[in-house]
This record gives C-alpha cells, sequence and structure tokens, in this order.
C-alpha cells in the first residue's frame, strides 16, 4: 500500500450531513485533539496540585477552583479545535442554528441558570471544596463543586446533590468562609432558687474543661429568661471543629450535668398546677 492509497483512505468521506463531508482524516483529528487535551489537563493537574501546596495562601476549595476552571477552559478550547478541525464554520453555525438555540435555551432555563451559578460559585470562592455550609436545614461538607451541581455530605454520610442556583440564589451560612473559630450556643435551665452565681461558675467550667474549646477567646454566660418553670441561661463558647460540634456540645451537656449532681443544681422538668372546682 502506497502513501497515496493511504492519504486516499484518510481523505474518503465516511459522514455526510448536508453540506458537510466528514473523512478518516477528520475523525482522527479529533480524537487526537481528545486525547492530547486530556493529556494536557492531567499533566496540568499534577504540576497545578504541586505547585499550590508550596503557596500559605492557596487552601484546598481555591486549589480546587482553579483546577477546575483551567479544566474547563481547555475542555472549551479543545471543542473549539474540534470543530474547526471538522471544516464547520462556527459563526455559520451559530447563525443556522439561532432558533434551535432559542428552543433549547427556553427548555432548558433552569438547566442555563444552574450552570451560570456554577461559574459564579468557582469565579467567586464564596463557597468552595471542604467548607461546612447550612442549606436550610441541610448541614454537609462540599464534597464537590461542578458546572451544574454541588455534592453536599451530611454528618450521616448521605450525599446531597444540589442545583448550584440553590448556593446563589438562596440563604447559605458557611460556617468555614471567613474566620475558622466560630461561637455556639448551649441552653441550660436550672430550678427557681438556685444560686445563679454558682451556675454561671459551673457553665463556664464545663466549656473550659473540653479540649476543643478554644482558652483565649472568653465564654460567657448570660441569663436569658425567667421560664415558666426554670431560669434559662444560654453558654456560649468558641470552637474550631465545626464538623464535630454537635459531639462537643454533647460532652459539655454530659459535664454540666455531673457538676449540677456533684453541687445540687438541680435541673427541672416542667410542671403544672391542676386545681379542680368541686360543684
Amino acid at each position: 500500500m502506497t502513501l497515496r492509497d493511504i492519504k486516499g483512505i484518510l481523505e474518503y468521506p465516511i459522514i455526510e450531513i448536508k453540506d458537510y463531508q466528514f473523512t478518516l482524516y477528520n475523525i482522527l483529528g479529533v480524537i487526537i485533539i481528545l486525547v492530547v487535551s486530556r493529556m494536557l489537563i492531567y499533566l496540568v493537574t499534577l504540576i497545578l496540585k504541586r505547585s499550590l501546596k508550596q503557596k500559605d495562601w492557596v487552601d484546598t476549595g481555591k486549589q480546587y477552583t482553579i483546577i477546575k476552571l483551567i479544566k474547563y477552559f481547555v475542555y472549551t478550547l479543545s471543542i473549539i479545535i474540534c470543530i474547526d478541525s471538522l471544516g464547520i464554520n462556527l459563526n455559520v453555525l451559530l447563525a443556522s442554528s439561532a432558533a434551535l438555540f432559542v428552543g433549547i435555551g427556553l427548555g432548558l432555563q433552569n438547566t442555563f441558570n444552574d450552570m451560570v451559578s456554577g461559574l459564579i460559585l468557582l469565579f467567586e470562592g464564596v463557597v468552595k471544596k471542604g467548607d461546612i455550609v447550612d442549606i436550610g436545614s441541610t448541614i454537609g461538607r462540599v464534597e464537590q463543586l461542578d458546572i451544574r451541581t454541588s455534592k453536599i455530605k451530611t454528618r450521616d454520610g448521605i450525599m446531597i446533590i444540589v442545583p448550584n442556583s440553590k448556593l446563589v440564589s438562596n440563604d447559605v451560612i458557611n460556617w468555614s468562609h471567613s474566620d475558622k473559630i466560630t461561637r455556639f450556643k448551649i441552653t441550660v435551665g436550672v430550678a427557681y432558687g438556685s444560686n445563679t452565681e454558682l451556675v454561671k461558675k459551673l457553665l463556664l467550667d464545663s466549656a473550659y474543661s473540653h479540649p476543643d474549646v478554644i482558652q483565649t477567646k472568653p465564654a460567657i454566660v448570660r441569663f436569658e429568661d425567667f421560664g415558666d418553670s426554670a431560669l434559662v441561661f444560654e453558654l456560649y463558647f468558641w470552637a474550631m471543629k465545626t464538623w464535630e460540634i454537635e459531639f462537643i456540645k454533647s460532652d459539655i451537656r454530659y459535664e454540666i450535668d455531673k457538676s449540677f449532681r456533684e453541687n445540687k443544681v438541680t435541673i427541672p422538668f416542667p410542671q403544672r398546677d391542676l386545681h379542680l372546682k368541686k360543684d
């Protein structure tokens, strides 16, 4: 088989769509472009991960965002090059398909909204991989940020797929966005007649006894209210481990119960007085 024969095989049209003919040469070119793009993304990701680890200002979330944006850029560039290698005029394609794109756009309006929201999240960085977020009644860690949806894993190990538009348009509490240290609250009620100064001391001691409570930022106790059956106190303390905070609160409650028992401080239960009138 001569070079002319090979060239003839490569240039032989195997697919015809209206005015376009796609040869084996075109298809092989597209495959090569996609393979090279894949290899390029792998190499760039590997190099960036190694170099960004040495930067103090780049955390895991920012590293993930930078790599994700580069991936989308390379994929977009690859698609444009593939279209060009097939001999398709991109301007003509866009002009002839304008009506089709309008119809698709109306049908996939929510999808496009999610995709634009995904780009906003990646560029702004208000929500990053590894952040702990509170969306409505759901608290979880962001495991993955994609162009259309995000994956959030709850404390129960349940993976929730959230459209990116919800992260942009709805109120979202990001426990990891600013300061790593966050203040938390435990509410406790004690019986009427209890020594309030002693209660305050016991609550503070219980908080500071936990190793995960920040000792350098002061915990405080607030006398919240005179309740129906109890004097209501609120214990505020600072901690870094947001993900484990419910376990930390549980440990502190155990310590509060123990210290109250040792010091004869009673935690009351709701009581109701029933008066019966005789006819």
